[in-house]
């Protein structure tokens, strides 16, 4: 039998992994390309403003700002990482955790993508997959490198924690 405990700590500790992954990947694509990522502020703004029944805004960053929306953008990010490791769990099985497979980390990276499409860019005013920004190509390039990133680093979290870590 599986400690439920045990599958709860391997989520969260390859959640919180995978999605540093992605973070220094943002933080290379900065200094090597100058290219910024998402404020996760705005993240937070678009969250805290759900409370008050709202949910799309025209421009995210000419919203009214919100108390504590840096800290809630960045809880935001990392607890949709850990929610994400369910995943590869529907697609393998449990067993995924402990015998993780660098395909099916890729393939929900990849698949990941469709949040920011679908769910985000449009929320934040810049259109379904970012065709109202001003340069779509670049932006959904961005998101899908970004998001490919995860993938490479659920499995690389998740065979670090297979493997014993931390320990």
């Amino acid at each position: 039998m599986t400690d439920p405990i045990d599958v709860l700590w391997r989520i969260g500790l390859t959640g919180i992994g995978a999605t540093a992954c992605m973070d220094l990947w943002t933080v290379l694509r900065k200094r090597l390309f100058g290219v910024a990522s998402l404020d996760y502020a705005l993240v937070g703004r678009w969250v805290a403003h759900m409370r008050a029944g709202r949910f799309r805004h025209p421009a995210i960053a000419k919203a009214s700002p919100r108390p504590g929306e840096r800290a809630i953008g960045w809880s935001v990010h990392y607890l949709s990482g850990i929610a994400l490791v369910a995943l590869p769990l529907l697609w393998s099985g449990a067993d995924w955790l402990h015998r993780p497979s660098l395909p099916v980390a890729l393939g929900v990276g990849l698949g990941s993508v469709v949040l920011p499409f679908f769910v985000m860019q449009p929320a934040f005013g810049f259109g379904i997959a970012a065709r109202l920004t001003a340069n779509p190509q670049a932006a959904r390039w961005r998101s899908v490198t970004t998001h490919l990133a995860f993938g490479l680093g659920l499995f690389i979290a998740a065979s670090a924690v297979a493997s014993g870590w931390p320990r």
